[in-house]
């Protein structure tokens, strides 16, 4: 009997295209931007060279202006919506014209800390390194127009969260007519109960249409879009990859990228502040467009413990957690909010990707018993319901895709800390 670390590994070469990996087969056949990130941490714990070629690949296809994008579209598969035709960014290989949670440098890092073969390691750093310091310049330039040190999304599909609560309000100002008529593939392929809802993905679409009509030149995107929020989640992902690349810019001796990286970093930390909500204990979310904070406890502010916030915010993060009180942690949304769905993809599930991701935060802030609970959850729900995409917190149903790629790279990365 295999193992879960056997089992885990088996689905990361599965679902291995060579240079890249898909999130899993059929619902997701193309390579992701954060997917990539974060499932090379789990190669690299049988295969260093492959988990480099992981973030080179989704590097190669970086746009002249910084952004990379968050689908690379690398062959032709109909399984998916909206494929490349719809997004007609023009790239030599088809990309999508959005980007998402940039968490490439906090990856570099962690890749480059644990290296078996150090020349290799340091080799491929040196390559990546202005990349991703020319796409975390890019966010600061192109989505936080007036340099409060921190971004905002444009679109929900950028914050990996696609039909948060978060976004209920300020997508209501995103219209619905007039876009062209399309069929969803998601549906086909997990249960429409547990996907985003028809207006949601018209409005995903309509935006879509809009940046296309614009050329995808990316430094108009931000103020010609009616969705603009600012995610603590995002930008703690921002925050943290600014840092860790700064400390490898130090290392390989780029003295400038570390002082430019450095300062974004020390900047949106204290940015980070005019985003806490004291009566949620935690992190909230601001619609730009109206400069109010949105009021929706969800996972992204709790993802904000993923930087190096101060010790009480940390402290008080983990006392939220646990007042969610569900069997498993981390719920995407409380269930004592009435909007709380256990089923329907980012408004109430645990996702394995972000309880690392907050558990990693916290364990770094000090708060290790929180951490250890997260991370024994976490591999609790992968013993009692496998690799999935995502879980009912309550019960620990598996939902949405299965034998999926991110979760088998994180239950290696729990594993690795439980030793």
């Amino acid at each position: 009997m295999s193992t879960l670390a056997d089992t885990a590994i088996e689905i990361l070469r599965e679902n291995d295209r060579g240079t890249y990996t898909v999130p899993t087969k059929g619902l997701y056949p193309f390579q992701w931007n954060w997917d990539s990130c974060l499932t090379a941490l789990g190669q690299h714990h049988f295969d260093e060279d492959r988990a480099w070629r992981e973030i080179e690949t989704l590097f190669d296809n970086q746009w002249p202006c910084g952004m990379v994008p968050h689908i690379v579209f690398h062959q032709m598969d109909d399984g998916y919506f909206p494929g490349p035709q719809v997004w007609a960014t023009g790239r030599p290989v088809p990309t999508s014209g959005i980007t998402q949670p940039p968490v490439a440098g906090f990856s570099l890092k962690r890749l480059f800390d644990r290296a078996k073969d150090t020349a290799l390691a340091e080799a491929r750093v040196k390559a990546l390194l202005p990349k991703v310091a020319k796409w975390h310049r890019w966010f600061y330039e192109t989505r936080d127009p007036r340099g409060e040190g921190l971004v905002a999304i444009i679109h929900p599909w950028e914050a990996g969260r696609d039909n948060s609560i978060d976004w209920d309000e300020p997508f209501e100002r995103v219209p619905t007519e007039g876009i062209t008529p399309y069929v969803r593939r998601d549906t086909q392929h997990a249960n429409p109960a547990h996907r985003p809802t028809k207006e949601q993905y018209d409005r995903y679409l309509w935006l879509v249409e809009h940046f296309r009509g614009l050329g995808w030149d990316t430094s108009k995107l931000h103020d010609a879009s009616p969705f603009q929020v600012v995610d603590p989640g995002f930008n703690a992902i921002l925050i943290r990859s600014c840092a860790d690349l700064a400390d490898l810019a130090d290392h390989l001796g780029e003295a400038e990228l570390a002082r430019e990286n450095r300062q974004f970093a020390e900047k949106g930390i204290a940015a980070m502040e005019t985003l806490w909500s004291e009566p949620h204990g935690q992190y909230l979310c601001r619609d730009r467009t109206r400069e109010t904070l949105v009021d929706s406890a969800s996972v992204g502010g709790l993802l904000a413990a993923f930087c190096a916030i101060p010790t009480d915010r940390a402290a008080a993060i983990a006392r939220t957690i646990d007042n969610h009180g569900t069997w498993f942690r981390v719920a995407s949304h409380p269930p004592q909010d009435s909007r709380f769905d256990a089923k329907r993809y980012w408004r109430g599930p645990v996702w394995l990707v972000i309880n690392y991701m907050i558990a990693d935060g916290l364990r770094r802030a000090g708060e290790v018993d929180a951490a250890a609970k997260i991370t024994a959850s976490s591999l609790d729900l992968i013993r009692e319901s496998g690799f999935a995409e995502y879980y009912d917190p309550m019960t620990g149903e598996p939902l949405g895709g299965g034998r999926f790629t991110w979760t088998a790279a994180m239950v290696l990365e729990f594993l690795s800390m439980e030793q």
